[in-house]
């Protein structure tokens, strides 16, 4: 039985997958976005070691609520597929109970969700943060390839996808790195829709308690111009967004 280090587990609704879900964060992720609303997340020396077993266990008592509100398990972070084992095992384990399941994942680590893996995963949240290369780089430290990679695998399997984008001004807003995103997304065969998410800075105050600079302290939020106009160029692609 794997045990993993994870963050904490929470009850939420719509943003993680369908209906109602019990979501698990897990600790520690390869990426440094620099937009990223949880940097209590990055190391996985911060989390607590949970086994397979005591999640389940807490997942149980939720079992009846979240089949009635037609939801699921989502396994989040930090990265999930950093700890790909853990992660597999669980995805498992509540597929055995009939749960739908969902993994939110950045697509950098990829390689490392076997194929048993995605075949207990009903769905994925994917996040494509940035087309354009250099944008990428600037945004999350990495390269963009991977995510690109594995979402065109994805595709290949018909594994039901959620695109996730989040817009920051003068960051991720160019409107050629937006329709790189789009025209790429609008290749894949399984995307569901995509999700615009509107940069915030409610993260803010953890950056204060852990003594760590808040990256775009400055940046403004996108307004509703701004987001509309995103929205457009997915849906132009015959995308839902």
């Amino acid at each position: 039985m794997s045990t993993g280090a994870v963050h904490s587990w929470d009850i939420a609704t719509a943003v993680d997958g369908p209906g109602t879900r019990f979501v698990v964060f897990t600790a520690g992720c390869p990426l440094r976005c620099r937009y990223c609303q949880n940097p209590e997340t990055w190391h996985e020396r911060d989390g607590q070691r949970v086994s397979v077993d005591e999640l389940m266990a807490e997942i149980v008592k939720y079992r009846r609520f979240i089949e009635v509100a037609g939801g699921g398990v989502t396994v989040s972070g930090g990265e999930p597929l950093l700890q790909h084992t853990f992660v597999a095992e669980l995805l498992h384990r509540c597929r055995e109970l009939g749960l739908h399941t969902a993994l939110d994942t950045s697509g950098f680590l990829g390689h490392h969700a076997t194929d048993a893996l995605l075949a207990d995963t009903d769905l994925v949240l994917l996040d494509i943060k940035s087309w354009d290369p250099a944008t990428y780089l600037r945004v999350t430290g990495e390269e963009v390839a991977p995510t690109l990679e594995f979402a065109r695998r994805l595709s290949a399997m018909g594994k039901p996808m959620w695109i996730r984008f989040v817009l920051v001004p003068g960051l991720t807003d160019d409107r050629d790195n937006v329709e790189g995103i789009a025209e790429f997304v609008a290749t894949l065969e399984s995307v569901e829709h995509v999700d615009v998410l509107p940069f915030h800075k409610l993260g803010a105050p953890k950056y204060a308690r852990l003594g760590i600079p808040f990256p775009l302290a400055d940046t403004p939020t996108p307004d509703a111009a701004l987001v509309g106009r995103v929205r457009g160029q997915f849906i132009r692609h015959g995308l839902r967004a």
